[in-house]
């Protein structure tokens, strides 16, 4: 589901997104069309590891006695709590340009940020686990 910030940002996206040239862009369209296109690069390589730390939790949990619970079930749980905390945040810094051309600027370079510290989270996690 779309939240409804990230819809309305969506919306102040070019259409033609991949004409623009990031390295030169200096129109707001387009440095916001890039923002986007950084979150969305970000949020792949977060979506990559969050992959394999299931895996490595998966392959963990099917050596704990039950009653330890489930490290998968609690990583999931974190990750949903982490992407509602990520976007309101980045809705509150957004209000700095609220309603403005440059909010979407804001609100995903915020959350390209946002994503690559959890990146970085998940990472230190498997590398906890040797993986």
């Amino acid at each position: 589901m779309i939240r409804p910030l990230i819809a309305l940002c969506l919306l102040s996206l070019p259409a033609a997104a991949q004409d623009v040239d990031c390295t030169t862009a200096m129109a707001q369209m387009d440095l916001n069309q890039c923002a986007y296109q950084d979150w969305e690069e970000a949020d792949a390589r977060l979506n990559a590891v969050y992959k394999q730390v299931v895996a490595t939790y998966t392959q963990m949990d099917a050596n704990l006695p039950p009653e330890y619970g489930s490290g998968v079930e609690t990583l999931r749980e974190a990750q949903r709590h982490w992407i509602a905390f990520r976007d309101k945040a980045c809705e509150a810094e957004g209000f700095a340009m609220r309603g403005g051309s440059a909010e979407p600027l804001l609100v995903y370079g915020c959350m390209r940020v946002l994503t690559e510290e959890r990146i970085g989270h998940l990472q230190g996690m498997l590398d906890a686990f040797g993986g």
